[in-house]
């Protein structure tokens, strides 16, 4: 039976408490949830910290205290942010990564115009930079990949040594300056990757369903969560947990399985 596996991402950098009064803010909090996820079928779970006034932050404290609380309960695989405050420097980005030494982190592998706030930057010294960080401390990049271009950042990394392989991919789908969330450009991205890459996808709010069944009826991984899409259905708020609840049924019912964390950890080639 084929093994997909299911990303949490719980958080995310921007919204409040709020609008959505199930997302998780503290420490405490996103421990918590990650663990409900884990019970039901996540293996991995992807974090961004919040400050005390719930914006997204870089603190290296808050995100060692994450991650303790989270390996006390279960042994999820945890890809961190290297993207969540858009005040924070290149170094601020990446200085959590060797106090931590994740199993994962994300690498955003290019700038764009995030409609209509800014321009989201990852200068080509800061990926090369961060590269290396994630080599030197066994780090797997999560290459975020937001339109076709940035696999082709992805190809100069790797053949100039800053990444290695095999590689994985997360297509981000439906944000606005990034690629539209449709089943043509999921597959058209996911026919640009090396062979033997793995990669997973995700659709921003409304293009979350249509991008998870096609991740999966195409064999590929999926993420879900609150970072992503607020709504389990039109007009009613979601939980983390229910997101993934739903993907692992949808998941089931297409003759595969969600992966154990260790299952993930085989399929993605990690050092645990």
């Amino acid at each position: 039976m084929d093994k997909v596996i299911i990303t949490a991402a719980l958080t995310g950098a921007l919204t409040p408490k709020e609008k959505v009064p199930s997302i998780p803010l503290t420490p405490e909090e996103i421990a918590e949830d990650a663990f409900r996820c884990y019970k039901a079928g996540a293996a991995v779970v992807h974090l961004h910290m919040r400050d005390d006034e719930g914006l997204g932050t870089m603190d290296k404290e808050k995100f060692k205290k994450t991650v303790a609380l989270i390996k006390e309960k279960c042994d999820l695989v945890i890809n961190l942010t290297t993207s969540g405050d858009s005040r924070a420097t290149d170094e601020e980005r990446m200085a959590h990564l060797p106090e931590i030494k994740p199993e994962m982190a994300s690498f955003d592998a290019g700038s764009f115009n995030w409609m209509p706030g800014g321009v989201f930057m990852n200068t080509p010294k800061f990926l090369e930079k961060l590269g290396m960080v994630m080599q030197e401390n066994n780090i797997k990049p999560e290459l975020e990949i937001f339109d076709s271009g940035m696999i082709h950042i992805t190809e100069y990394y790797l053949k100039k040594g800053v990444l290695k392989a095999p590689l994985h991919y997360q297509f981000v789908l439906g944000v606005l300056g990034g690629a539209e969330a449709t089943v043509e450009n999921l597959i058209h991205l996911k026919s640009k990757i090396p062979a033997d890459a793995t990669w997973s996808a995700l659709g921003i709010g409304k293009d979350h369903l249509p991008i998870l069944y096609a991740a999966i009826a195409l064999g590929g991984h999926v993420r879900v969560g609150l970072e992503d899409n607020i709504y389990y259905a039109k007009n009613r708020l979601a939980t983390n947990e229910e997101l993934v609840q739903r993907a692992a049924r949808l998941v089931y019912e297409a003759n595969k399985k969600p992966a154990t964390p260790d299952e993930a950890r085989e399929i993605l080639g990690l050092k645990k």
